[in-house]
């Protein structure tokens, strides 16, 4: 008898729309280099369709799924449990399934940590955060959970930005204040690293958020969630001003091999899933 297997365990991502999202391939690619009996699999499943969605995976077996935009939320009345940081942050991205039952995780904020990890350590840190919205506020709870020592928010909508400083005052030992976002904003002269977690940026190499470029200090680490392109307009002012910079890109990439692991225990090839986002997003290998 032979010991090949025609059975593929199968993950993949519940979303709408969905077309545009590359992680199928990315994830796809890491499964092919490393041999893995595996599939992903990009569903796009509306609002109502969720529960049959979810119910459908784990009657399929899967061993679990990604979750985006408008399910982040709504997947939580499904699932059995939560990990700590998804607990605290409210939102998954994440699911693992294990004999039936539902975890849900949220990788956004440790997809950019663990990118974060590579230049400096984040513990005792202060972090200036642009932006008040999902990715944000999983990254602020990260970074809180990980030691950082204050994080200012900075934000135009100040219920938000004040909703995230609370959240991490309540809920982690770290501490946070809010800020609006004023003209050309001057980054604060104590922030080690700054982050934007705004859109600005996404698909357009020259928009730039509205931060005033002086204020970026030679030796700040400056970090950018947008994946494409990835070197952005802020980021090519921070290299200017001498700062580190990380891209999105990176985080994008730490978030599927985090996926990976969370499903089936095995760490693959993060070079082999960048190179793939790459290849699609026509910039050239690093």
């Amino acid at each position: 008898m032979s010991s090949q297997t025609f059975l593929a365990a199968l993950t993949g991502s519940f979303s709408t729309p969905c077309a545009d999202n590359p992680t199928v391939a990315m994830i796809e690619a890491a499964y092919r280099h490393h041999d893995m009996n595996a599939r992903y699999i990009n569903c796009d499943v509306k609002a109502d369709g969720l529960a049959d969605a979810v119910r459908g995976a784990v009657a399929m077996g899967w061993a679990g799924f990604n979750c985006s935009i408008p399910h982040k939320i709504a997947v939580l009345a499904h699932l059995d449990g939560l990990a700590e940081s998804a607990a605290i942050i409210g939102a998954v991205n994440c699911v693992v399934i294990r004999d039936g039952k539902l975890t849900g995780e949220n990788t956004d904020g440790k997809g950019f940590l663990e990118s974060l990890s590579g230049v400096t350590d984040p513990k005792g840190k202060n972090f200036c955060l642009l932006g008040a919205g999902g990715a944000a506020r999983a990254i602020a709870v990260e970074l809180a959970l990980a030691g950082a020592r204050h994080l200012t928010i900075v934000n135009r909508d100040a219920a938000r930005g004040k909703d995230i400083a609370g959240l991490i005052n309540d809920k982690t030992a770290a501490e946070a204040t809010f800020q609006p976002w004023t003209e050309r904003f001057a980054i604060p002269r104590d922030a080690d690293v700054l982050i934007n977690a705004t859109s600005v940026g996404l698909g357009d190499a020259e928009a730039m958020p509205d931060i005033d470029p002086d204020s970026l200090r030679h030796g700040m680490v400056v970090a950018d969630v947008i994946p494409n392109p990835p070197r952005t307009a802020l980021l090519r002012a921070a290299e200017a001003q001498g700062c580190t910079t990380l891209d999105g890109l990176g985080m994008l990439v730490n978030q599927g091999v985090i996926s990976v692991r969370l499903w089936f225990g095995q760490d693959v090839d993060a070079t082999v899933m960048a190179r793939q986002l790459q290849d699609i997003f026509g910039v050239a290998r690093t």
